[in-house]
């Protein structure tokens, strides 16, 4: 198996607007970032993937990009940049950027251009078809609600948007715009960028008129062009595609060993599968331990050998893992280790997301106007346009709902938890006098020390990169339990998905002459496991 650096390394998500305030406007910055990366050095991660921080409007948190070579005034500016990866290059931390390159902002200078005429060079920039107000094209619908066209009556014409109004996709299919864009990647390696997050790039090929958002049929050409055009100039940077509906088959394309495509890719089977589409409205469903076995396992032994897995549980489209499927907080800090060994002990490369490492939780504001995620704030009004209750509403949000992942850093017990000095854009969830970092770095035994070691293992033991993968115990429905297995190694990993105590059967050779690597419990029983106990397990197959 070729030898990546990403491979065998755990790379931290920062939500910048919620990482760490320098200038007390209550905004998250690019200095911020600076002053903290001494914490994520003694963490141990690779790498820093920061979600957007081109100028943006701020429409959908960054995600609405007006200019993708300069720095939003509110994170900085590119000086700001440039020491950020100078500071970075002397902790041996790479930098993944956020990368948008499905739509832009409508705010962006090619649509400015687009909407002055039909035969404005940067018109075809966009997607664009004739109609009559009131009548649109089709009835595609966009993610965020409402209809994906979007009237211009100055043109007589609408264009087509997945997200927002504001976030207008761009047409892959006009050759000019695959060049800009590479050519704006190419600038970015060149100032030491070393790794890509590709928002929704299961989305570029879309085929309005087919009704085709996802996956269309040129999807892997434009990644592969795309691919030669940039990522395979620098034969080290690491490339993470969204995808989050594709399937094993698509997947194996995307993340080649060839290297033809990307490194890896995301996708949300897992987190999906508590949900069921009802009227464009999510549904939480009960937990259910042996479907998420049954993902889990597919994508570790699908793509063995042939491609790479991406490992998280949360990032800021995400309600906190910890929180998210009624795991009983009394054991907060017990699933938090659990679910991180559970993950970190697969193949893949595991994403820790910034407050994770703490066991931070999801917040539950109780009014709307303490939201600021326009997705939750879409949905509020759609639920009550459809004659659900504020209070209805109000609780899906606080189960489901991404600002749970969005409320600021919990770095210490001052006010607004230390993140700022100002009045933050989004309020603080108010547990951060009991769960923060200050607390965490000084305790021995806390979920940041357990993920430092979940770190320096896969460092250690070749066996977390290179092992086979096998389910055991499959019908369990208290625990999950898998093998990882090389020539030489073998791991074998359980943790329980209880709040009680169960029965469990270690294999005896792991008993016998293997060595217990982490457990999140100081003493534990052969034959039992303790509430959301996990460990795992090592052992040299050569051992006597």
């Amino acid at each position: 198996m070729e030898k990546k650096w990403w491979k065998t390394a755990v790379i931290y998500q920062i939500y910048p607007k919620s990482f760490q305030d320098s200038n007390n406007d209550g905004i998250g910055d690019i200095g911020g970032i600076i002053n903290r990366l001494d914490y994520l050095e003694e963490l141990g991660i690779d790498a820093i993937w920061i979600s957007p921080i081109y100028k943006s409007p701020q429409v959908d948190s960054g995600y609405d990009i007006s200019d993708y070579q300069d720095i939003d005034p509110i994170f900085g500016n590119m000086e700001d940049m440039d020491r950020l990866i100078e500071e970075c290059n002397k902790r041996n931390i790479r930098i993944i950027m956020d990368l948008v390159l499905n739509h832009s902002s409508d705010q962006h200078r090619w649509f400015q251009e687009a909407k002055k005429s039909k035969d404005n060079p940067y018109h075809d920039y966009y997607i664009w078809r004739d109609g009559k107000e009131g009548e649109v094209p089709n009835e595609m619908m966009a993610y965020f609600g409402g209809s994906a066209w979007e009237w211009v009556p100055e043109l007589g014409q609408y264009y087509f948007h997945q997200f927002t109004p504001e976030q207008p996709d761009l047409n892959w299919h006009n050759e000019k715009v695959r060049q800009e864009l590479y050519q704006m990647i190419c600038w970015w390696m060149d100032k030491g960028i070393q790794g890509f997050r590709l928002d929704v790039i299961d989305l570029i090929a879309k085929e309005p008129d087919l009704c085709i958002a996802e996956n269309g049929p040129k999807l892997h050409e434009y990644v592969r062009e795309l691919s030669r055009s940039t990522f395979q100039k620098k034969p080290e940077i690491v490339t993470v595609g969204e995808a989050g509906n594709t399937g094993v088959e698509s997947a194996l394309l995307f993340s080649a060993q060839d290297g033809s495509e990307l490194s890896m890719v995301f996708q949300f089977e897992h987190m999906d599968m508590a949900h069921k589409k009802e009227n464009q409205i999510n549904w939480v469903l009960p937990f259910d331990l042996l479907e998420l076995k049954e993902i889990l396992s597919k994508w570790q032994v699908e793509l063995y050998g042939k491609g790479w897995n991406s490992l998280f549980w949360d990032n800021h489209d995400q309600p906190r893992i910890v929180s998210r499927w009624d795991n009983d907080p009394t054991y907060r800090e017990e699933s938090a280790k659990m679910y991180a060994m559970l993950l970190h002990g697969m193949q893949g490369t595991p994403f820790i997301y910034q407050g994770e490492e703490l066991g931070m939780t999801n917040v539950a504001f109780d009014s709307i106007t303490d939201y600021r995620d326009i997705a939750a704030k879409n949905l509020y009004d759609r639920m009550l346009g459809r004659g659900y209750t504020k209070e209805e509403a109000i609780e899906l949000i606080q189960k489901d709902g991404r600002d749970n992942a969005r409320t600021p850093m919990q770095w210490d017990k001052s006010l607004h938890a230390g993140f700022t000095k100002g009045t933050p854009w989004i309020k603080e969830n108010p547990n951060y006098e009991e769960i923060n970092a200050e607390d965490e770095r000084k305790d021995p035994n806390s979920i940041f020390h357990f993920y430092r070691k979940l770190i320096q293992l896969r460092k250690e033991y070749a066996i977390f990169a290179d092992g086979k993968y096998c389910l055991q115990d499959k019908e369990n429905k208290e625990s999950f339990s898998y093998l990882r297995s090389s020539d030489t190694e073998e791991l074998y990993v359980v943790c329980s998905f209880v709040n009680g105590c169960s029965k469990v059967s270690i294999p005896e050779r792991f008993l016998k002459d293997g060595v217990l690597l982490a457990c999140n419990y100081e003493e534990s029983l052969p034959e039992q496991l303790q509430p959301y106990e996990g460990r795992i397990y090592y052992r040299k197959k050569n051992a006597e």
